[in-house]
Order: structure tokens, then sequence, then C-alpha cells
């Protein structure tokens, strides 16, 4: 099985020999926070460290399109768009409502219960299973939620 650094690998080399010069250079961008990773740390990244990379990315992009629409600068929302589009091709499909719920009712049983003293815990559970699929921060405040 491929693992998800070699499916950028693969996708990188094919935009390179199509001379798709943005998609070429998003996947240089998502290479190259890799390599920083693996050198900074001494490690090979993992599909679940990648998958936490791309999330960081992901969130990164949506804020600068934030910014950048409140600066009315429409060519730099669409370069951080047409990144964003990049990444979530690496991501996992995201998870419903429904399915978030299910599985912090789950966290919560495997942590004790629904008690507000469980909460790290619960989170402990979630974030391995929401990564890449869901925001933690919404899903923190649903566990919140349920808590109170």
């Amino acid at each position: 099985m491929e693992t998800l650094k070699q499916q950028i690998d693969a996708t990188l080399k094919n935009a390179m020999k199509a001379g798709e010069v943005k998609k070429r250079d998003a996947l240089r961008l998502i290479m190259a926070a890799i390599k920083q990773i693996e050198v900074d740390e001494r490690i090979v990244v993992d599909d679940a460290r990648l998958l936490a990379i791309l999330d960081k990315m992901l969130k990164q992009r949506r804020e600068s399109i934030e910014q950048y629409q409140s600066a009315h600068r429409q060519d730099l929302v669409d370069k951080e768009q047409f990144e964003v589009n990049i990444i979530q091709q690496f991501l996992p499909a995201a998870l419903s409502e429904v399915e978030v719920a299910l599985l912090i009712d789950a966290a919560c049983l495997e942590a004790g219960g629904p008690l507000k003293q469980n909460m790290g815990k619960i989170m402990a559970i979630l974030k391995p299973k929401i990564q890449g699929r869901a925001d933690p921060a919404q899903v923190s405040l649903k566990v919140k939620a349920k808590l109170a």
C-alpha cells in the first residue's frame, strides 16, 4: 500500500510532467513542510503525522483567505483557495455531524462517562480519530456542550 507521502510525491511528478505550474508549486509547499519536520525532528513522517501537517496547512490557508478577503485581494484569495483544494485531495473525507456525535459518545464512554473532569481524556481519545477529518476546535466545543 502506498503511503500518503508517496502519493503526494507521485502527484508532484505528474504535475511537473504535465506542466501544471500552480499544482506543482502547491505540492512543493507540502513536500517542503514534510521535509522541514523530518529534518528538524530527525524522523520519517508517517501517515498520521502527515495528516496533522496537512491539517495545519489547511488551517493556515483558511486564515489567510479570510485576511485576503478583508483586504480585497482576490488574486491572493484565489491562490490560497487553489492550495486548499490541493491539500484536501490528500485528506480523508470529512466526518458528518452524526459521525462526530457518535465518536464523541464513544469517547465519553471510554473515558469513564460524560463528566467535565474527563474533558482532557475525551479529547485525547478523539484527536487521532478526527485528525484531518474534522476541526478539533469545533469538536471541542461539541464535547464541552455535551459535558455541560
